[in-house]
């Protein structure tokens, strides 16, 4: 059972990191801030100069030279002005006004647009891990049924039939060549890194969507397929131990013939089945898995968002902030990201504890 300390250690994590981050954001505020006033104030004579576009080569060339002419004898000072000319010329027109205006960092109206993203964030992070820990489910728990029913996979299937040889034999192993190919497939999809996925596809999907994020955030990184290995490996496990064999000779029902709508339930029940028994107590152990399951997914959720470039996301901007070393406002992102992770972790918790005096009957 999960005890008192466990959630004292919880808060005292949030207050040490909350802590860390607060002093980091103030610290790197105010040096950010001068260092963006100064760079502000020697930058902006030149970035709105008439027919100059410094986003083009030639124009950079231009206003380097002129810069040499007027400037003899700082030409490394005129090389970075010319270059920091470039970098803001290629922003967003208004936001660069907005920053030549202000010289802040993270203003209230930059936090509330981060708010937007972070709940639209939150909102997938939360579809991705319900929809993944149903499928580590369901594809655990068909795996192991199936088994049971004697059904053996596509490829092993496939290689039984040719070593047993015979004409028959052959034709059928044949006819399962499709299903391996597309088993292979699959398992080729599911453990290939999302950003390998996101650009294969990004050419032939509208990839500025919610959808096409949260699919590869289910399907990619290996996520599912490694956590269904251990929800499969603790339901075999279980269906070992002793209390199965007793219940099997008290005559509970041990027949697999379960139905493929009965497998996909999302509140999976099987009353009066032994397998009920197993199936809730490997849950039970797959529980603290949803941990590090988390960490995993923020990570990929973090790489798929800039892998796709998707403007106006949470993870693209903290790139930019970082690219254009608005680190406050990165340091905000982070402790967002943190704080969801740790929602997690906490809800978890809560979850196992709420099962283990259920079972207890506490």
């Amino acid at each position: 059972m999960v005890t008192h300390r466990t959630y004292i250690a919880h808060l005292c994590s949030l207050l040490l990191v909350s802590s860390v981050f607060s002093t980091l954001f103030f610290c790197v505020r105010t040096d950010g801030d001068i260092a963006r006033k100064q760079a502000f104030a020697e930058i902006a004579p030149y970035v709105n100069l008439p027919d100059m576009d410094l986003s083009l080569p030639l124009h950079k060339t231009l206003l380097r030279e002129s810069l040499d002419v007027f400037y003899p004898d700082r030409k490394a000072a005129n090389d970075s002005l010319a270059a920091h000319a470039q970098l803001y010329a290629a922003m967003d027109v208004a936001e660069l006004q907005r920053l030549l205006r202000s010289g802040d960092g993270l203003t209230w109206d930059g936090f509330l647009d981060m708010a937007g993203m972070y709940v639209v964030f939150a909102l997938v992070y939360v579809a991705v891990m319900g929809l993944t820990c149903y499928g580590v489910e369901t594809l655990a728990v068909y795996r192991y049924v199936r088994e049971k029913q004697g059904a053996l996979p596509p490829t092993e299937a496939m290689i039984a039939l040719i070593r047993a040889g015979g004409p028959g034999r052959i034709k059928k192993a044949v006819s399962l060549l499709p299903k391996t190919v597309g088993a292979a497939f699959g398992l080729m999809m599911l453990f290939s890194p999302a950003y390998v996925l996101a650009y294969s596809f990004r050419s032939r999907f509208d990839t500025d969507t919610l959808s096409f994020m949260a699919v590869l955030g289910v399907l990619s990184n290996g996520l599912l397929i490694t956590y269904t290995r251990k929800f499969y490996t603790f339901l075999i496990a279980e269906g070992r131990k002793g209390y199965v064999e007793t219940a099997m000779v008290k005559n509970l029902d041990d027949d697999y013939s379960f139905s493929f709508r009965e497998l996909c339930r999302v509140r999976k029940r099987f009353p009066g089945h032994v397998f009920y028994h197993v199936y809730l107590n490997a849950r039970y152990q797959y529980l603290p898995t949803l941990k590090e399951q988390a960490s995993f997914l923020i990570s990929g959720l973090i790489i798929i968002e800039m892998a796709l470039n998707i403007h106006g996301h949470l993870c693209y901007e903290l790139l930019q902030h970082l690219l254009y070393k608005r680190y406050d406002a990165a340091l905000t992102i982070l402790m967002g990201i943190f704080l969801i992770v740790k929602t997690t972790e906490i809800g978890v918790d809560l979850w196992k504890d709420r099962e283990t005096r259920r079972y207890e009957n506490i």
